[in-house]
């Protein structure tokens, strides 16, 4: 197939653009703005001797050029994603509605305590919540997100070393099958990090982490479900070794969306665990945020949780606002401004009261079947990385491209040709080649199959011998080609200048 090239630039409906700063047209405005009164001149040398190089563009140019933008962007409200380790589904409508009711939307966390009754008492139930469901003593709300709640964890476990005389304990062990996020937060805490290796089942070598628990250990870190997408069935050994060594056993919780409501972690003997409320209890994900990380805390590491914390009085509720007060008496101190992600909050109460523990149950029930659905149907011509079924995510290796020519990148970039968001690339790092795939408990079984059917033609292809060029020419029916990723992000442009030529060509400074 021979793609036409057309006069305009424009692909059909894809139409082409320069950015914003190229469409000025001198003197143009899509709005009437008042004379600007003659004022004393108060900027002294530091006044603007040049125009600042805003575009002159009517409104209607405006409008299409981000509706124009829009387009090019791909969304979980457009289609299917795919990535590993991302947890990208539906966020119901009802959540934002809530979210965006005045009562939520309209407060200041500098108003008196006494008008934001109703929102301390949501943050309160939220907290209810998330204790229940994990059976843990108590949770920090307050962490920003899952790696904020991660080192929330910690400084509890560092904070409880030091008050029973264990200060010396200065190294965290973490898995190779723990999330990336896990080493640079135990480095971020001041502590040492010491890797553990996977056992060939992808797991957790427990002779392993047993031969490296010793007096200067201050905790674990193991994610669970992992980021090979299995459950790590030791962990109750592995927390009564780490607690017979005198040190903590801290739980990654991004992945706690397939165990939600089938699976109390303070039954396993975890101290600590951040639980991802964007992830697990559908809100948006992805752009940097909104997130939420509360960090949920045994008996042991309770005392120590962070401040503010909402608490409750008589009939009402206040807010410890200072560590070394009231019910604070030993808590590390402040780590976030007010309390938290407050609309993520909204969102995550109105998720858990309108599934239910039932409705949160089936979720990670369907995001395990659809991921076990996925690993099934694929195995016909992937190479699955480890036998047996996964939890919530399936992680294939690239064996079943051996000899071919064609990469995991190569297949990845032609899933776009097919209209589908790439999974995850080359990610766990103990998986060589690795396709990373989490469908999440959104998706339809036709979703699915549309997905699999894509990804069977294109492995099909690959092993036919015959397609390497057009797989590395992969994609050709996207807005962009492939681009250069690692010059990118190594030597990104940051920042446009118009050029001295007279069509306003453009001018990139790096």
């Amino acid at each position: 197939m021979t793609i036409p090239t057309t006069a305009s630039g424009n692909r059909g409906l894809q139409l082409e653009q320069g950015l914003i700063f190229e469409q000025n047209t001198p003197g143009m405005s899509g709005v009437d703005l008042p004379a600007v009164p003659k004022v004393a001149d108060r900027l002294g040398d530091m006044k603007s001797t040049k125009n600042i190089g805003l575009p002159g563009m009517s409104e209607p140019d405006v409008v299409r050029h981000y509706t124009r933008l829009s387009q090019k962007n791909y969304s979980i409200d457009s289609g299917f994603y795919p990535l590993g380790s991302c947890t990208m589904k539906h966020n119901p409508r009802l959540n934002e509605k809530m979210a965006r009711l005045p009562g939520f939307a309209d407060i200041h966390p500098f108003q008196p305590v006494s008008t934001i009754q109703g929102a301390l008492e949501l943050i309160d139930t939220c907290a209810h919540w998330l204790k229940t469901l994990t059976g843990m003593t108590a949770v920090a709300m307050s962490p920003a997100a899952g790696a904020h709640g991660e080192l929330c964890g910690l400084m509890c476990i560092k904070s409880a070393h030091e008050a029973n005389g264990q200060g010396h304990r200065k190294t965290i062990l973490v898995p190779e099958s723990a999330h990336g996020t896990n080493p640079a937060t135990a480095a971020l805490c001041g502590y040492a990090v010491e890797s553990i290796p996977a056992n060939a089942e992808g797991r957790v070598d427990v002779a392993a982490l047993r031969a490296h628990l010793r007096p200067e250990i201050a905790a674990v870190m193991i994610t669970n479900p992992n980021t090979c997408g299995l459950f790590e069935r030791d962990c109750i050994a592995i927390a009564e070794a780490v607690h017979e060594a005198g040190a903590y056993f801290y739980m990654d919780g991004a992945n706690y969306n397939a165990i939600v409501a089938r699976l109390r972690i303070a039954d396993l003997g975890v101290d600590a665990m951040h639980i991802n409320l964007h992830k697990t209890f559908s809100t948006p994900h992805g752009g940097g945020g909104p997130g939420a990380g509360p960090t949920v805390l045994s008996a042991k590491l309770a005392p120590f949780a962070p401040v503010p914390m909402v608490i409750k009085v008589g009939e009402g509720f206040d807010v410890e606002e200072h560590a070394g007060h009231g019910t604070a008496t030993q808590s590390y101190g402040r780590m976030k401004g007010y309390h938290g992600q407050f609309g993520v909050f909204v969102r995550a109460v109105s998720y858990m009261m309108a599934m239910g523990g039932d409705g949160l149950k089936q979720a990670s029930g369907d995001a395990v079947l659809n991921a076990n659905y996925l690993l099934a149907r694929l195995s016909e011509e992937l190479t699955p990385a480890f036998e047996g079924p996964c939890m919530h995510e399936a992680v294939f290796d690239d064996r079943f491209l051996k000899g071919t020519g064609v990469t995991t990148l190569d297949i990845a970039k032609a899933l776009i040709d097919e209209g589908v968001h790439p999974p995850t690339m080359y990610f766990p790092l103990v998986v060589h080649g690795a396709l990373l795939m989490e469908p999440t408990e959104t998706e339809s079984k036709a979703t699915l199959d549309g997905f699999i059917a894509s990804l069977l033609h294109l492995a099909r292809k690959a092993k036919s011998g015959t397609a390497e060029a057009e797989f590395k020419a992969a994609p050709m029916l996207s807005p962009r080609r492939r681009l250069d990723e690692t010059k990118a992000a190594r030597k990104p442009i940051l920042r446009w200048l118009p050029s001295s030529d007279s069509n306003g060509t453009r001018q990139a400074a790096e």
